[in-house]
């Protein structure tokens, strides 16, 4: 039964919202095992530069997994698929245009693009794509996803209320006060069940503008890559609205840890490489020695310019040992 009057809930937003047209469901992952119920899907390729939470989802439901690296573009190193196998193709930092995803469809067919860092980027058609709202907005869940097959289950609806805690709590205190609510939240979604979008997570992405977003990410990406990209050892493109800036430098390990010392939090995408690849594979060196650094909305051209400087006093310190034409940043 409806109720009327009483004290106030949240607002209830109105504008419009990205990926409005797809599936939203409640995590990146579910929205990959959705795929793998309605496709039907038994074998499939992934890459090792990966959560193993991904991994963890094909193997719940009995799905065959092989897998294959990528180059320093962040292509799939691959030569063909095997009958009925399908390929997850991660687009890593939003570094694969369009023409590129087009052209791995129209070769390989049956794959899926994880969209997880590349928030921004519209699929293309006829493929199956997915995106993760986390990573992007201060939302507690929720994905979408864009397949033209469907599941005949009815999907109960996500409640977030009571997950939003750390999310809030760092709106008005200290990340690190939350962070251990950050990590159990990640893993809750291990043991749920494919779900709906919850109401609250829906309400909150209609309240984001998504143009001021796009130009804010687009616009520290770049400024980073101004300054670092002759020292980076990957060669980028500036991707609209981007996740962050993947900096590839020589002991990066090191580096991101003196960079957490001066509480700016650089985390390492993903821990289960480490572990499950030798230390000359290129997968590993993704791995221990690419900084993602923050390049998101909360952040001015100045806070950008102060990370730089930080990073490049200690890189200047260390290349100029090695090669004196490095120049020093002086901001």
């Amino acid at each position: 039964m409806k109720e009327y009057g009483g004290y106030f809930e949240l607002e209830t937003f109105r504008n419009s919202m990205l990926h409005d047209n797809a599936l939203a469901l409640n995590c990146g992952r579910k929205c990959f095992e959705y795929l793998i119920k309605a496709r039907n899907i038994k074998r499939i390729k992934m890459p090792y530069y990966m959560c193993d939470c991904v991994f963890n989802a094909a193997e719940k439901h009995g799905v065959e997994i092989s897998y294959y690296s990528v180059g320093k573009d962040f292509r799939p190193i691959i030569t063909e698929l095997k009958d009925d196998e399908w390929l997850y193709v991660m687009n890593y930092y939003g570094q694969l245009t369009s023409e590129c995803l087009a052209e791995l469809k129209k070769i390989y067919k049956r794959i899926i693009i994880d969209n997880a860092q590349a928030y921004f980027d519209m699929p293309i058609p006829d493929t199956d794509t997915l995106y993760t709202c986390r990573k992007f907005f201060g939302v507690a869940d929720g994905a979408f996803l864009y397949t033209n097959s469907e599941l005949d289950d009815d999907l109960p609806i996500d409640e977030s209320f009571e997950r939003m805690h750390f999310v809030l709590g760092r709106y008005e205190r200290t990340a690190s006060e939350f962070y251990l609510e950050s990590a159990e939240n990640n893993e809750f979604f291990t043991q749920e069940p494919i779900k709906k979008m919850s109401k609250l997570t829906n309400n909150l992405l209609h309240a984001i503008d998504y143009s001021f977003v796009a130009k804010r990410r687009t616009d520290n990406f770049r400024k980073y890559h101004e300054v670092l990209g002759e020292i980076n050892q990957l060669e980028l493109r500036v991707p609209e609205g981007a996740f962050a800036y993947p900096l590839m430098i020589d002991n990066g390990f090191e580096i991101r840890k003196e960079l957490q010392q001066k509480k700016i939090y650089i985390p390492i995408l993903w821990p289960n490489v480490i572990k499950d690849t030798a230390e000359d594979n290129l997968d590993y060196k993704f791995t221990t020695n690419i900084l993602p650094l923050p390049c998101d909305q909360r952040y001015e051209l100045t806070d950008i310019e102060y990370i730089i400087k930080l990073i490049s006093e200690r890189l200047n310190y260390e290349y100029k040992r090695k090669n004196s034409n490095i120049k020093s940043y002086d901001l």
